[in-house]
């Protein structure tokens, strides 16, 4: 089943929890109710998007979702989080 939509607030204070404040993509799940895979998903779409914190200015709620939709369809991160989580070691452990 696909993930409902989470709004363009809420990506933002990913983004800015995750650079900004430079906690884990664990706490930023945690403090954010936002499902860890999500977190990992929005970040891979960012760094794939030439994006970085803080986003410009000019970048509305549109072209900021505009740019990690295009960049998730350059990109699928779906099964891979960048950070050697349990979930990623324990999958690789049974291939």
């Amino acid at each position: 089943m696909p993930r409902p939509r989470t709004a363009m607030r809420r990506i933002r204070d990913v983004l800015r929890l995750t650079f900004g404040e430079r906690l884990s993509r664990r706490q930023v799940s945690a403090s954010t109710g936002i499902p860890f895979t999500t977190i990992c998903d929005y970040i891979s779409r960012t760094r794939a998007a030439g994006l970085s914190w803080p986003l410009p200015e000019d970048l509305d709620d549109a072209a900021l979702e505009a740019r990690l939709s295009s960049a998730g369809c350059r990109q699928s991160s779906y099964g891979h989080c960048p950070t050697g989580s349990a979930s990623t070691k324990s999958s690789a452990a049974r291939a």
